[in-house]
């Protein structure tokens, strides 16, 4: 949670709460990963820089929400973390990988360089805190 405070600005209002990660968490088909500062998985005593939370599904996996803190940007930290996400998912027989995003999130340079192509929108999906609307688009990737 303390990633999830720091990576997501409330103006986009895409931060989760406690409750809505606990409930994901608790259902059979969902998962998280976490990794440190230098990418690695987490080990006793270290400090989680990013996360992704997981959705899966027969022969897909839909990448709900993935966070770096700020302080952790620029070091590849994102990139692993969706190179692991495709990893998993392979392994748990996934073929394809989708997620959803904002239409302005400049994560979408990220999402393009690890092989996402965008596949849909939805018009007006989002809301920001002062009332904006912003379309969704749906990206996806075959492993």
């Amino acid at each position: 949670m303390a990633v999830m405070e720091a990576a997501f600005d409330p103006q986009w209002r895409e931060a989760w709460t406690r409750r809505q990660v606990e409930d994901s968490l608790s259902m059979p088909n969902t998962y998280a990963l976490l990794l440190d500062d230098k990418g690695e998985p987490l080990t006793e005593g270290s400090k989680a820089a990013g996360f992704v939370l997981v959705r899966r599904a027969p022969g897909e996996e839909e990448l709900l929400l993935i966070g770096v803190r700020p302080e952790s940007r620029g070091r590849g930290v994102g990139k692993r973390l969706i190179e692991l996400f495709f990893d998993t998912a392979r392994d748990n027989g996934a073929d394809s990988v989708f997620l959803e995003m904002r239409a302005n999130n400049p994560a979408a340079s990220l999402y393009r360089a690890c092989g996402f192509e965008p596949i849909g929108r939805r018009t007006a999906y989002y809301r920001t805190l002062d009332g904006t609307t912003l379309d969704a688009i749906t990206f996806g990737r075959k492993l």
